[in-house]
């Protein structure tokens, strides 16, 4: 089995944060979003993975090392491809092509989700889907009393099904992916110049291709600050419920309110945290509340009293607000 995660994107919905680090490496209590959808991917795959290929922009040396090292950490081989020219998910997955055979699972890296069943490796393909209470932002599918998909719908603006793709997909056959994608490549089959992952899977149903359905439980979504903070919000309820508190850190005249993780070398002086907060290594906060946020590393935070917010690393904050977004190296005095 092998694993495909285009994340080549820009990540504007998520700035300042992306402007210095990868969205997809942006930590969520502890750890990076694409390392925490590699374990959820094993999780239910149950199998070794023998391969791990990233597809990414001009990310850096530093940021490839660290994806290499996240295959590695798993016993997986780690491989990069590049994608130059944001020309869509077909085109993304098939920078890939070299790795595009046997079995793959294709993710998304601005996802998770929880799930509790057994990848089903005798359809030709499975398609992650979860249900949403308003499908109009999503591509959706129909699907017949098998379970079995007989239509992709790309944001209904009337009601035709409410099962959202997530952005995981299971192909039993890669190099037939393969061949669907350089399809639409050769034949110029794009919509505003981008080439669609859904016009190759489209195709692929038209010629008798099996898609099943593996539905998620729940579908923790990374697009943007506030479905960020919802994520690490449920992943320390579901994992850190009694906190995860780091043996050098230092808690000086401080409440933490659970769940709360906090990463070696912080120093909580004066201070009301959580419930909810993330903090990472090395950062100081003092004579603060701070609920339902998650604070990068290296940061010191004075005098703050703040929710529902994302303060990257190497900040200096001392002003008072409720709500901010702050990306790495600001100072605010």
């Amino acid at each position: 089995m092998k694993i495909i995660i285009p994340m080549a994107g820009m990540g504007k919905r998520m700035r300042p944060h992306t402007l210095t680090v990868p969205k997809p490496l942006l930590k969520i209590a502890g750890k990076p979003i694409v390392q925490r959808l590699v374990k959820d991917i094993t999780g239910i795959c149950k199998e070794e993975i023998e391969e791990i290929a990233f597809i990414i922009g001009d990310f850096g040396k530093e940021t490839e090392e660290q994806l290499l090292k996240i295959a590695s950490d798993i016993g997986s081989k780690g491989r990069i491809y590049y994608q130059k020219e944001a020309l869509g998910t077909a085109h993304a997955i098939l920078c890939a092509k070299e790795s595009l055979e046997g079995e793959v699972i294709v993710a998304f890296a601005d996802t998770l989700f929880k799930a509790n069943f057994t990848l089903d490796r005798t359809s030709d393909s499975t398609i992650w889907v979860h249900q949403v209470s308003d499908p109009s932002n999503f591509g959706v599918v129909k699907i017949n009393k098998n379970k079995n998909i007989t239509d992709f719908i790309e944001k209904p603006q009337s009601f035709i099904s409410d099962l959202a793709i997530i952005g995981v997909y299971y192909f039993k056959n890669g190099n037939y992916l393969k061949k669907e994608l350089q399809f639409l490549i050769d034949n110029n089959i794009n919509k505003g110049g981008e080439f669609q992952l859904t016009d190759a899977l489209e195709n692929m149903k038209n010629r008798n291709c099996i898609f099943s359905i593996g539905q998620v439980d729940e579908w923790l979504d990374c697009g943007n600050k506030d479905a960020t903070l919802f994520t690490n919000r449920r992943i320390l309820d579901l994992h850190y419920n009694n906190n995860f508190i780091h043996d050098s850190v230092q808690i000086i005249d401080s409440v933490i309110i659970k769940p709360c993780y906090l990463n070696k070398n912080v120093i909580i002086k004066g201070s009301i945290i959580g419930p909810h907060v993330s903090v990472e290594n090395d950062t100081k906060i003092e004579n603060s509340i701070v609920t339902n946020s998650i604070v990068q590393s290296h940061t010191k935070l004075n005098c703050v009293n703040i929710d529902n917010s994302m303060i990257g690393n190497y900040v200096d904050f001392k002003l008072k607000y409720n709500e901010v977004s702050i990306g790495d190296y600001t100072t605010f005095i």
